[in-house]
């Protein structure tokens, strides 16, 4: 079977990705447990290093983990879409790019679908339709970085305390010095429990 250069061009740079998390997830591991020594900080870190890689191999798989299941459906529902985009301007690319060839070809016996359209009408179409095939492949890359991303963050997150312990109060206030009118002010109060 003959592959085009191509069409595995997406296919190669998402493995070089995959593997550039993986071992970055390996090496992130291993300074955690070399330099940290509380266990919640090393547990923390672990956790969000396995849900970024369980995002990396399967998107929604790290929010699944999370307890964020909301998210999962978000993720699908975008690739769902950039997966349609790109095959609806791949469609219209070929067709283009293949009217091109045909109105270029020495052979009289082609037929032009498109007689209508000039030689730079086509080139200006098939040109249109690669750049948003080819965006839509950068989009994908993009979504799937954030699932990751997403993944990795809200784990690292779980254990972050925003509890009423923690808190600002801002309440206005009238001030007046020895000598001068009052002023209205805001009052900023931080309570660490």
């Amino acid at each position: 079977m003959y592959c085009r250069q191509e069409n595995l061009r997406p296919l190669h740079i998402a493995l070089k990705v995959l593997c550039f998390l993986f071992i970055a997830s390996l090496l992130s591991s291993e300074s955690v447990r070399a330099s940290d020594t509380d266990s919640l900080t090393v547990l923390s870190k672990k956790r969000a290093n396995r849900t970024a890689l369980s995002s990396a191999i399967l998107p929604g798989l790290g929010q699944g983990l999370n307890k964020k299941y909301w998210k999962i459906p978000v993720i699908y529902a975008g690739f769902g879409s950039l997966v349609y985009f790109i095959q609806f301007n791949e469609g219209y690319y070929k067709k283009f790019k293949t009217a091109f060839l045909y109105r270029n070809d020495s052979d009289p016996s082609t037929v032009d679908n498109y007689p209508l359209f000039s030689n730079d009408d086509l080139r200006v179409r098939k040109d249109y339709y690669r750049r948003n095939r080819d965006l839509c492949y950068i989009l994908t890359g993009v979504l799937y970085s954030m699932n990751i991303i997403d993944a990795y963050v809200d784990a690292q997150l779980m254990d972050f305390d925003v509890s009423d312990n923690l808190s600002i109060h801002t309440t206005p206030s009238i001030e007046s010095a020895p000598g001068m009118e009052a002023m209205a002010g805001l009052k900023i109060t931080f309570n660490f429990k």
